[in-house]
């Protein structure tokens, strides 16, 4: 118990020593007022000593969320991306009749999103930027953020469906043409909505017919023309579906 109270006073103090003098007597309000100013001034370090020590010192005050808020609003405009996610997490866990809860949503995801690297890249942060946008969307569907997060979603279904898509790639100059066969599959299936889809379909018709495997790549020409009538590749594998159908006739 000792140890807590120790950690706690040396908290206080290190967050005192970011403010003037005069802070340590402020009231609440008069403390998030002067926090707030210096968030406004865009002094984004002195900002969250102040709003960490708010939060240190009125934890049950009215304004502990807006204190919150700005913390984790500070941490984001740092570029502190997974402390700012950290923030706002605990806002959504913890303060769950705050008037912020659907901006901490929205923003919990934006920070994700700004941690989501090249698509060649692990992409852990994609996924999580995109099942924290489709959260904030499925608990606040009125919300006027809601089309900004389903367009993210896009982007970042894109950048995931590139990767499947480069994978597939990788894997059939490889020569390990299962496992192309495999990524271009999930990319066809799972990012049909995506303009990779096309692509991964085009390049597994061509695979397949390069191994010799004709009557598979006839029924996936067929998936593809009902798929995508307007596609570019339309008229060449009209051609090809009916070379394959003559081929596979005359052998019969």
């Amino acid at each position: 118990m000792k140890k807590i109270l120790l950690l706690i006073l040396i908290s206080l103090y290190l967050a005192g020593c970011a403010s003037t003098e005069e802070t340590l007597t402020y009231d609440a309000d008069a403390r998030l007022k002067f926090a707030m100013a210096l968030y406004d001034d865009e002094d984004y370090l002195n900002a969250v000593n102040e709003f960490q020590a708010i939060l240190l010192q009125f934890p049950g005050n009215a304004i502990a969320d807006d204190a919150q808020y700005y913390l984790a609003m500070s941490r984001f405009k740092r570029g502190e991306f997974v402390l700012a996610a950290f923030e706002f997490s605990k806002l959504i866990k913890n303060m769950l009749a705050s008037d912020y809860i659907p901006e901490a949503q929205y923003m919990l995801a934006e920070c994700y999103y700004q941690l989501s690297p090249d698509y060649s890249l692990d992409q852990k942060y994609t996924i999580k930027a995109i099942e924290e946008f489709q959260a904030f969307i499925d608990f606040f569907p009125t919300n006027n953020r809601v089309a900004e997060a389903e367009n993210k979603i896009v982007e970042l279904n894109e950048k995931l469906a590139h990767k499947e898509y480069n994978n597939a790639y990788i894997y059939e100059r490889l020569e390990y043409y299962t496992a192309a066969l495999k990524y271009y599959d999930n990319v066809i299936e799972t990012y049909h909505d995506t303009k990779y889809a096309p692509m991964a379909m085009y390049d597994k018709i061509k695979l397949l017919i390069e191994r010799n495997r004709s009557s598979e790549a006839l029924a996936e020409i067929t998936k593809f023309l009902n798929r995508y009538p307007d596609n570019l590749r339309v008229g060449e594998l009209q051609q090809l579906k009916s070379s394959l159908e003559n081929k596979l006739s005359a052998a019969r």
